[in-house]
């Protein structure tokens, strides 16, 4: 069943045969649910994302190659009644693991993007361990799905259903995303800070608005494709080709996504204006609770002015009067992000690998590769602590 792009499936006939519990259908079939049945599912879901959107996968199918797009599937969870309570976008790849070249499933977006706190798209009610018998039909060596969220309550349940059928599952941590849990006012905020970093903060929007014309400037609906600009602009200046935003695509999937949020609010793309020259520019998301820091790019003629760092404080405090309670920096410990705060959540990727001779054989080498890791963290921290007792003799 089909129906256009952000249209709403027709109501599903009365029948005496209940429909399957779970469906594999392409990709694209599950987009065209519509953005209603996604958002009822994030609604529903334990950890909502702008990652995990209809928004985000719509903008990845509109923006990845056509193979990557044709390949993709979906598990579609229904309950008895008929009612969507889950989806599990996924996409079947040849990869290497421990150094063999392995045939995998993970996540149908993959890291375009650099998707974080990543969960199986769920209710609570959804029968999840449903999905089990439909995996070990599929033809894979392990899956692997990156960029895990530290809190992911749905894929536990799928991970404890996996165990029960011998497979073995484990998670590696692989970034840290520093976050602020936000106070209910921006002087509650200030005084968390030490005593240098607020007097620092409230001297530097000082200085700027005593020496310059300060102006912040909102890049919302019909605007986002100049602000994008400026703010690529400013990005590149900054950190030149290595830049995060320095491929086309990355506008092409960032200039759909934000189309296709909500029009108010959601998408924050500003820049910080000194006597009428973009000096900074800031761009993130905000859901739920939640504003996400996804990107920014400042002028190095105006770095002792601290642009970047002024613009980020005015989106921070603007978080807090708007009632947000989280701003997400996303992935990285960046030095600029420990300025903020002292708090981060750890992302993984989960390994799942199947039973069987192959299996154990993977579970072998990644038993052998992981103790590896383990003994070598420990002869560093050994060869650490015989360093800091010679300098102490």
């Amino acid at each position: 069943m089909t129906v256009p792009d952000g249209g709403l499936a027709p109501p599903l006939q009365q029948s005496s045969i209940s429909p399957p519990a779970v469906e594999l259908v392409p990709l694209r079939e599950a987009l065209a649910m519509g953005s209603e049945a996604w958002s009822a599912l994030q609604a529903a879901s334990p950890t909502p994302n702008p990652f995990m959107s209809w928004a985000w996968h719509r903008s990845w199918a509109d923006t990845a190659t056509p193979g990557e797009v044709e390949s993709s599937r979906a598990f579609v969870l229904r309950s008895s009644a008929g009612q969507v309570t889950g989806l599990f976008p996924l996409r079947p790849h040849r990869t290497r693991f421990r150094r063999v070249p392995v045939r995998t499933l993970g996540w149908a977006i993959g890291d375009l993007g650099c998707p974080d706190h990543l969960d199986l798209l769920a209710s609570h009610h959804a029968d999840i361990e449903a999905l089990v018998p439909r995996l070990d039909r599929l033809s894979w060596d392990a899956i692997l799905l990156d960029n895990v969220a530290e809190h992911a309550p749905n894929l536990d349940r799928l991970c404890v259903a996996c165990e029960r059928r011998g497979w073995s599952v484990h998670r590696l941590p692989t970034s840290r995303c520093p976050y602020l849990a936000l106070p209910d006012s921006w002087t509650a905020y200030l005084s968390q800070l030490s005593s240098g970093r607020r007097r620092g903060l409230r001297r530097g929007e000082r200085v700027l608005r005593r020496e310059h014309r300060v102006v912040v400037t909102d890049y919302g609906g019909e605007r986002f494709e100049e602000g994008w600009r400026c703010l690529r602009d400013l990005h590149l200046k900054r950190w030149g080709d290595a830049g995060h935003l320095a491929t086309p695509l990355m506008a092409q999937l960032h200039q759909r996504f934000a189309s296709l949020l909500p029009p108010r609010g959601t998408v924050w793309l500003a820049s910080l204006d000194l006597d009428g020259r973009p000096a900074a520019a800031w761009y993130g998301f905000a859901v739920g609770d939640t504003v996400y820091y996804y990107q920014s790019g400042w002028d190095p003629r105006c770095g002792r002015r601290s642009v970047g760092s002024a613009l980020t404080a005015m989106m921070i405090r603007r978080a807090i009067e708007q009632g947000y309670r989280v701003f997400d920096f996303l992935r990285g410990e960046e030095r600029y992000k420990q300025t903020w705060t002292g708090l981060a959540r750890t992302c993984y990727q989960l390994v799942i690998l199947r039973s069987g001779w192959r299996g154990a054989a993977l579970r072998w080498l990644d038993r052998v590769a992981r103790l590896r890791s383990t003994l070598l963290r420990t002869l560093s921290w050994l060869a650490w602590v015989g360093y800091a007792l010679m300098d102490a003799a």
